[in-house]
């Protein structure tokens, strides 16, 4: 397993359709804190989430064994592309659209891996993404989704713009406003992280 970490994206996933399902499990631990994240900071349920995230990863699998994967050496950002529009067509299926609520729940930061500082260093760090995270709720839909996608999923502007279908410009115009929007909270808040 271990010398399956160190191959990209693109071996692992021959492999696996070559019939190794331990190339699988290894694509699947590289990005699922960040798929995972990614889904529940657009759909605010933590239920709803793991649902989406299952689907998330049938659908990859249904793809890779049906040999429909365009092998462009990018996965993060094609799964990411799946992850998003299953959050849109949920949306779409119960007929609106994501609202924007602060929320005290703090499962997001269990996901995510991080290294293990001291007591005294996770407390302040919690606090802080707790902040960041209750700010970020309050942006507008468009601003909160392309911080999300930014922050959380590392996509370029290019891979953004593509899958919020605008231009490159309009995402970085989203960022922008949106961190003026945060600046502007924190300054009034006169929240400290």
């Amino acid at each position: 397993m271990k010398i399956l970490n160190n191959l990209t994206d693109q071996q692992l996933i021959h492999l696996y359709t070559e019939g190794d399902a331990n190339a699988l499990a290894t694509i699947v631990t590289r990005y699922k804190d960040k798929i995972y994240t990614s889904i529940y900071l657009l759909v605010k349920d933590k239920y709803l989430t793991e649902d989406i995230f299952q689907e998330v990863f049938i659908r990859i699998i249904d793809t890779l064994k049906g040999g429909r994967y365009a092998d462009e050496g990018k996965f993060l950002p094609w799964a990411m592309r799946i992850a998003h529009n299953m959050c849109v067509d949920h949306f779409r299926k119960v007929k609106r659209t994501p609202t924007i609520k602060t929320s005290d729940d703090r499962d997001i930061f269990e996901v995510l891996n991080f290294s293990e500082p001291g007591a005294d260093q996770k407390i302040m760090s919690g606090q802080s993404q707790d902040k960041v995270r209750r700010m970020v709720d309050l942006l507008p839909e468009d601003q909160r989704e392309v911080i999300i996608l930014r922050h959380y999923a590392d996509l370029s502007f290019k891979e953004i713009a593509d899958l919020t279908s605008c231009s490159i410009n309009t995402a970085l115009g989203r960022m922008r406003y949106g961190l003026i929007n945060l600046r502007k909270m924190m300054t009034e808040k006169q929240i400290a992280l």
